[in-house]
């Protein structure tokens, strides 16, 4: 954890934080906490809000963090928007393994599922050993040698462009007449979530998982807490369509609070 404590010798002849210092606790703040609000930095540095941008500029151009809206995060957080879907697959496995049979301990059989692109979704579907009579909509074509086939009713590729390094289809063709047909469930994964909402790395993916969850009744999202205080590059939306969250751990603090104020029921293993 960062000093969040400043020593006397840190200041000038006037009181003032040294900006070479200041900076340096910042970033080594950011690094710890992964993720800082403007609101937070103004209080703790006791500076105003331009010396507080400034400085995140300064420390954004050589690399140390990203500025997001209200605040910046560690660069180290961020995703790869041009990371593979096999590099992801490997990233946190054990994590989104349990997550996986968990969150199959949650749909019944019978079941009519919509799953979006994303490692965590293909952990799921390999983890549906059990249910049988299920009807899978998809775009994420990794999923369907996941799926096991005596669980299978029948199974729905959505038509569109295909995204080589994520493995989905987006632009869905036809889409538009989706809702016509029931939908239970919508499992999704995400790029990253945050008290402001749920975000993915690419848009038009994002754009694709938006209207996953509003074609469907409930919707089950999966994270493992690597996600937590993320925000990349596409807004998805906020925690108001969200059912359930099934994670490896429970999150702290504003998203949290957002989850609470939704009233997302949170699930980890024991």
């Amino acid at each position: 954890m960062a000093n969040d404590t400043f020593r006397a010798g840190d200041t000038d002849e006037t009181g003032n934080h040294l900006p070479a210092v200041r900076q340096a606790r910042l970033a080594e703040l950011i690094r710890s906490r992964g993720q800082v609000t403007m609101v937070d930095l103004i209080a703790l540095f006791g500076v105003s809000r331009d010396t507080i941008r400034r400085d995140l500029n300064i420390l954004e151009d050589r690399g140390v963090l990203v500025k997001t809206h209200g605040g910046a995060m560690a660069a180290d957080r961020l995703v790869d928007n041009n990371s593979s879907l096999t590099s992801r697959m490997d990233s946190h496995q054990d994590a989104k393994e349990r997550i996986g049979r968990l969150a199959a301990t949650l749909v019944r059989d019978g079941e009519t599922l919509m799953l979006n692109g994303g490692s965590s979704v293909t952990y799921f579907a390999s983890a549906l050993t059990e249910r049988r009579e299920l009807t899978i909509v998809t775009n994420n074509l990794r999923v369907l040698p996941a799926l096991p086939p005596q669980s299978l009713r029948k199974t729905y590729v959505l038509g569109g462009v295909y995204v080589a390094s994520s493995q989905v289809t987006v632009d869905f063709a036809g889409f538009s007449d989706l809702p016509r047909i029931s939908v239970d469930t919508a499992v999704i994964s995400v790029t990253g979530m945050s008290a402001n909402g749920c975000f993915i790395g690419k848009l038009d993916e994002a754009v694709a998982t938006r209207d996953i969850i509003r074609s469907c009744r409930r919707t089950i999202l999966l994270a493992d807490s690597s996600k937590f205080g993320v925000e990349a590059f596409a807004f998805v939306g906020d925690y108001s369509q969200i059912e359930v969250l099934v994670s490896d751990a429970r999150p702290a603090g504003p998203l949290a609070d957002a989850l609470a104020q939704a009233a997302v029921k949170i699930i980890v293993p024991e």
